[in-house]
């Protein structure tokens, strides 16, 4: 409780939440600024937002919207420690993200985040199934024990019958199921999305985030998905538009 009330005071300019959302802070965002520097003697600088502000609450699915080149992916990158803020403070708990070292910020991904990107970066000389099993295999999980919670995953989102094929054997919409897989097989707090549905045709769009929106609901996870799909955005518990370096709604 005394963690929400923190958080309550601090974000006193965020209209109050309820259901869902008023659960604990699992992330925040305080005076988040990503500015990057001129290049040339003739270029300027490039402010993305400056003292941005952003709770993300247990439970919450969040969508982020807006229009190319504001942001939103370099806020995701934030909040997964993939980058680091010109100013502000990212905070996952009570532990400072933006703080982290190489090797903290690689183990906070691996544990505790996530992440699935437009494009699903398989391996492409590896199964599906060893796709899936490498963030485990990189905690140091024995690889039996590895493959079969890969197994079991791959089944979840329905691939269990493409275990051994790799990923040029596998359509746009397989290959992001496996991506999926892969981010979630950890089973981490945080699922942090980057147009999951960007590169797919709208029915195969349609049917991966409905597999997104159910595997949120299943296994309890806290979801920031990145879309400039306006109809998947306000099927989310909420919808924050990045506009001139601010985060509305």
């Amino acid at each position: 409780m005394s963690e929400l009330v923190e958080g309550s005071e601090r974000f006193g300019n965020l209209e109050p939440l309820y259901g869902v959302a008023a659960a604990r802070v699992v992330m925040r965002a305080e005076g988040l600024t990503k500015i990057y520097p001129k290049v040339g003697a003739t270029g300027s600088e490039i402010v993305l937002f400056r003292d941005l502000e952003l709770v993300i609450r247990s439970g919450e699915m969040v969508a982020i919207v807006g229009e190319s080149g504001t942001g939103k992916s370099t806020l995701l990158h934030l909040l997964a420690a993939l980058d680091r803020p010109t100013e502000g403070e990212v905070w996952c708990g009570d532990r400072r993200v933006s703080r982290f070292s190489a090797a903290e910020a690689a183990k906070f991904r691996n544990n505790d985040v996530g992440y699935v990107w437009q494009f699903h970066y398989l391996l492409p000389e590896f199964s599906a199934l060893e796709n899936v099993a490498m963030p485990l295999l990189a905690r140091g999980m024995g690889r039996a024990a590895a493959l079969d919670r890969a197994r079991l995953w791959l089944g979840e989102v329905g691939l269990g019958d493409r275990l051994e094929n790799r990923s040029g054997e596998l359509s746009g919409g397989e290959q992001q199921r496996v991506s999926l897989a892969r981010a979630l097989v950890g089973e981490p707090q945080i699922l942090l999305a980057d147009e999951p549905t960007g590169d797919l045709d709208g029915k195969t769009a349609e049917s991966v985030f409905g597999l997104i929106q159910r595997l949120h609901r299943d296994h309890g996870l806290t979801s920031v998905l990145v879309t400039h799909n306006q109809e998947f955005a306000e099927r989310c518990d909420r919808m924050l538009r990045l506009k001139d370096g601010k985060l509305e709604g």
